[in-house]
């Protein structure tokens, strides 16, 4: 029985791949979600009375769950990435210098369980 299960969600069709380390799963989010981010040039959409610009928009969400981890990244529409953690109460994970979402996200998940 796998151990992680990564999630990948597109303007509503979600896509699931389990794996049986954390680090297999780490890696097909982060192949996934480069991709997806190199596809997204988003332009800015109106919904009631608001106009939400590209960087507002999350286009592709990437989840792994398992082991007591709750993590993720977030493509928006203009193509940049953002790592949080958590599920329903969902917190950004702060890039340090020169740090990718994917780095931040694996450094996250290796320190602490990102529960």
């Amino acid at each position: 029985m796998a151990g992680y299960t990564l999630t990948i969600r597109r303007e509503g069709a979600s896509d699931k791949t389990r794996f049986d380390a954390l680090a297999e799963a780490l890696d097909a989010l982060e192949e996934r979600l480069r991709a997806a981010s190199r596809a997204q040039r988003g332009e800015r959409q109106g919904a009631l009375f608001r106009d939400y610009e590209p960087v507002e928009i999350v286009a592709v969400r990437g989840e792994i769950a398992g082991g007591g981890i709750r993590a993720g990244v977030d493509v928006r529409a203009d193509g940049s990435t953002e790592a949080f953690t958590g599920r329903f109460r969902r917190a950004l994970v702060l890039q340090r210098s020169g740090e990718s979402a994917y780095d931040a996200l694996r450094r996250v998940v290796a320190t602490d369980g990102a529960g």
